[in-house]
């Protein structure tokens, strides 16, 4: 088939990309830039890269026609943020492509009331990022249902894999906090340190988008959560990763509002966000359907990216 890819050289493409080439698709990659994926792989030689700017295509109105004149059997939109974008690009291309899968995120949830959290729970979600996920997902799932439209959406969770800065113990992205572990260094932790964090390896997420192509009739109006089979909660992710560096944990637990004043402005709006969602996702659905297994471990995925960090002076390790 002819596949097109939206955002295909970020984290995800960087995987997906090869992994449909290799499976004898024709792929085009739509991106804003020449930007390089983080992986080489021989495959990226036979894709062809089209340059567009999706938000000056969008504000003209002719960024889905554009996707369309691409004749795509299946798009897969690897950057949609807004619900405005998904109807643009809906409407372009309904009644052209067999399949239309999209990228959403676990935030659609917000907070969860069971756990491990099904795709089936009401949505709750806050902040920007997730309300605007969910109504697209909301939107497409509708379309699925009253005109056949050929939509899939895909959440996964905190992706990570070599070439960037996974979510770490503390809730936030700076690598220093691997540093901290690495050292034996005391570490300070919010609360009790049992709120969640549930991570996916990059790879894992390409693999649930083959799956769901691979699975056209069980993937079609459906979403999936594409995660780890386990989340982990701030603590043992700590104890964890203190063991793999060969120390003990040592750590210190410290209530939110003296805990935010250690970090940064930026690091206790990403570690607010995350322990506020403390997500914790089924991936039961995604693996009876799609037959979705997941080649990593919430730890696997974190160690592979902190060996990254490492070799790159980002994380310093006796």
């Amino acid at each position: 088939m002819k596949v097109v890819i939206i955002g295909g050289s970020g984290h995800v493409g960087t995987y997906l990309v090869p992994r449909l080439v290799m499976a004898g698709h024709e792929v085009i990659n739509i991106s804003r830039n020449k930007a390089t994926p983080y992986q080489p792989h021989a495959a990226w030689a036979k894709v062809q890269t089209v340059t567009l700017d999706r938000a000056s295509e969008e504000a003209a109105g002719v960024f889905g026609q554009h996707v369309r004149d691409l004749q795509p059997d299946v798009v897969i939109d690897m950057i949609c943020f807004t619900l405005d974008s998904a109807r643009q690009l809906v409407e372009a291309v309904r009644g052209q492509v067999q399949h239309l899968l999209l990228c959403g995120t676990i935030w659609v949830h917000g907070p969860s009331v069971e756990v491990p959290t099904t795709e089936t729970q009401p949505r709750r979600p806050f902040g920007e990022y997730g309300i605007q996920k969910a109504e697209i997902e909301a939107y497409l799932l509708g379309e699925a249902r009253r005109t056949g439209f050929p939509a899939t959406i895909l959440h996964p969770g905190h992706i990570v894999g070599p070439g960037w800065a996974p979510i770490n113990p503390a809730g936030h992205a700076t690598p220093h906090v691997f540093t901290q572990l690495a050292h034996g260094e005391e570490l300070a932790l919010p609360n009790l340190g049992l709120e969640t964090v549930h991570h996916v390896h990059a790879d894992d997420v390409a693999q649930a988008f083959m799956q769901a192509l691979a699975h056209w009739s069980n993937a079609v109006g459906e979403s999936f959560h594409v995660v780890s089979p386990a989340a982990l909660t701030l603590r043992g992710y700590a104890e964890a990763m203190a063991a793999w560096f060969g120390q003990p944990a040592r750590l210190r637990f410290v209530p939110w509002p003296e805990w935010r004043e250690t970090v940064t402005e930026e690091e206790a709006r990403l570690t607010r966000d995350h322990i506020t969602h403390s997500p914790n996702c089924s991936i039961a659905k995604a693996q009876r359907l799609l037959e979705y297994a997941p080649r990593y471990r919430s730890l696997e995925a974190v160690e592979e990216a902190v060996r990254w960090l490492i070799e790159h002076g980002d994380v310093k390790a006796p």
